[in-house]
């Protein structure tokens, strides 16, 4: 049997009738931008967040990179950033010409480190940057503890984790703001790219719509220098029908983790993923850490199982980051993570016959 590291066509075939509806229903409005189905997906997704605010845009990236300029965040100023997590969450920083610093995640659950963030805390520093990385929840409470004693903001790069709890409550709820991708791959993936800002803060939402249209609130009026990043209504649409289901494929997520963490923890050589006791992961990905990876990786190809490698190089070492101040070594856990890690598959439309193949070929090999 052969099975995929994740399966695109799935999600469209399981609600084929409702999405094309929702497609339908957007070309016989004429409404292409700022209609009807993205005010009812900010509204829908801002209650399902238990948020007060929602503002949707382009993509991820663009999300956060927004917050950070409606924070007046630039120049000369620092961003407390994880050292293993995607490309985007460091690029959004320097995009608005502040300074990424890395620290380094936790071993288990390889988020960022409450423990090590202080140490990286500066007069320039003006944000931290916890990323929910692979859809596992990052120690919210004493991130935000460091934040207040420092006066620093916590933005939170939720990318991964549409519909996690953080003791018992959702991410973004509360928030002073979490911003989400909804790249299709995602657990709410649209069909293209797009994202959002969920907020407490009313003066921070309005900032952002401000930013994501030109600086204008009124056509032609531009208030603040800025560019457009909008979501569409087909996207808006499509979302809309996707979220209904949210709750439920994120629930089919967790019982193929449950099933790995079960059937995969005697196997010698192979780390699962450690869940802390107040987290509600919702299962983004499922990586584990093998210090044979790529001899793993190349026998479950061999076994016809799809595997990919999040994230092979470290960001500090990519050409766009590599700096003296950074050398081969300076963050030597992301860099162990980045030659172990490997992502089995997962999602909500992995068979029960698919799971059994990949629990097989992850034992065999």
């Amino acid at each position: 049997m052969n099975v995929p590291f994740l399966d695109l066509r799935a999600p469209y075939a399981e609600l084929r009738t409702e999405i094309d509806q929702a497609v339908q229903r957007v070309l016989g409005s004429g409404r292409y931008l700022f209609g009807p189905e993205l005010e009812a997906f900010e509204d829908e997704f801002a209650a399902y967040c238990d948020a007060a605010h929602c503002v949707a845009v382009g993509n991820g990236g663009v999300a956060l990179e927004l917050v950070f300029r409606a924070l007046d965040i630039g120049p000369g100023d620092e961003v407390i950033v994880p050292s293993h997590t995607f490309f985007a969450t460091w690029a959004a920083v320097s995009a608005v010409g502040a300074r990424p610093v890395p620290v380094e995640p936790e071993e288990g659950t390889r988020n960022l480190d409450p423990a090590r963030i202080e140490a990286a805390v500066t007069p320039r520093t003006r944000a931290i940057v916890p990323v929910h990385l692979y859809g596992q929840p990052a120690d919210l409470e004493p991130i935000g503890k460091i934040a207040e004693r420092h006066g620093l903001a916590v933005v939170e790069d939720a990318a991964q984790a549409h519909g996690a709890r953080y003791r018992g409550r959702r991410i973004g709820a509360g928030s002073l703001a979490a911003t989400f991708s909804f790249y299709p791959g995602k657990n709410l993936g649209a069909l293209g790219d797009g994202g959002a800002v969920v907020t407490r803060d009313a003066a921070l939402a309005e900032q952002l719509r401000l930013r994501r249209n030109y600086g204008s609130r009124v056509k032609y009026h531009h208030e603040v220098q800025a560019g457009n990043t909008r979501l569409d209504e087909l996207q808006a649409a499509v979302l809309r029908v996707k979220l209904r289901r949210l709750d439920e494929w994120n629930a089919r997520r967790s019982a193929v983790a449950g099933r790995y963490l079960r059937e995969l923890a005697d196997v010698d050589g192979l780390e699962l993923p450690a869940v802390a006791p107040w987290a509600d992961p919702v299962w983004h990905l499922f990586v584990v850490r093998s210090e044979f990876r790529d001899e793993l990786q190349e026998r479950l190809a061999g076994a016809g199982v799809g595997t990919l490698i999040h994230y092979p190089v470290p960001v500090h070492l990519s050409p766009a980051y590599a700096s003296p101040d950074r050398p081969a070594g300076s963050l030597p856990l992301a860099e162990r993570l980045a030659a172990e890690v490997l992502s089995l598959p997962i999602g909500p439309h992995l068979s029960g016959r698919e799971v059994d193949a990949v629990v097989a070929a992850v034992r065999g090999a």
